[in-house]
């Protein structure tokens, strides 16, 4: 399966860190926040890497070149920055079958296979690994509604009300019809196109999306102290693991 990684922004949350390289080159534990995601995606199988590119791009392109661990990438260029649904649409080219997709500032530690597996599925059209907030948090993210089934209803952007606290954490699968949906996508309030617009014409549509809770954890590395965070946690995390007892 292919994965499209988001590493076109600014970070401009995460000043002075980002004055000088993009945002998925900032180091968290001694490596760029890109590499992390590509180890994470190998691990689970991917076998290409198309890489949405822009903001200093040169320096994302002169560092890993056509390949990663022996996994080779394409760039797609994202010119100017009109939101993850304009992103996606950059990437559309060099897609031919379901994909994950991978924003490049996150750090996981959680059952990202099991999102895929879902995707292998022939009732599942895209899948979405989510996770619980506290509530008084949740309108900072992208929200979701499911039903009975585990099937998400809806998608809102930062909503005032939010009408749960699940939320996406930035690794999804889909189908190329999710192509088709960014196309139609109108711009924001905020002058984006935003992808919970294209994923709720999906939903629309009768496309089944499944929601897949997180087990494990993730950091979304957007400000200074984010990255020191995430810090502290990895070498905790690389502590436990170093301490569990090798199995028989």
């Amino acid at each position: 399966m292919q994965a499209v990684v988001l590493a076109a922004g600014k970070g401009t949350r995460l000043r002075p860190l980002t004055e000088d390289k993009p945002k998925v080159l900032v180091e968290v534990d001694g490596k760029p926040l890109i590499e992390d995601v590509f180890d994470n995606l190998i691990d689970i199988g991917i076998t290409e890497f198309v890489v949405v590119v822009g903001y200093m791009k040169e320096k994302i392109i002169e560092r890993y070149g056509d390949e990663y661990r022996g996994t080779p990438i394409t760039y797609a260029h994202q010119r100017e920055q009109f939101g993850l649904a304009h992103a996606i649409l950059q990437a559309e080219p060099h897609i031919d079958s379901d994909f994950v997709l991978m924003l490049g500032d996150n750090i996981f530690r959680a059952n990202l296979s099991d999102v895929i597996n879902r995707q292998q599925e022939e009732r599942a059209d895209a899948a979405f690994l989510v996770e619980e907030v506290p509530y008084e948090e949740a309108s900072r993210y992208g929200v979701l509604d499911t039903n009975e089934y585990g099937e998400i209803i809806e998608v809102v952007e930062k909503p005032d009300d939010p009408p749960s606290n699940l939320v996406m954490t930035g690794f999804y699968t889909f189908t190329p019809e999710i192509f088709h949906a960014c196309h139609l996508v109108q711009p924001s309030d905020r002058g984006e196109y935003e992808l919970p617009d294209a994923i709720d014409l999906l939903i629309q549509s009768g496309r089944t999306i499944d929601a897949i809770r997180m087990d494990g954890k993730r950091i979304d590395v957007g400000y200074p102290e984010d990255r020191e965070r995430a810090e502290e946690w990895l070498a905790e995390h690389r502590g436990q693991e170093e301490e569990k007892p090798p199995t028989q």
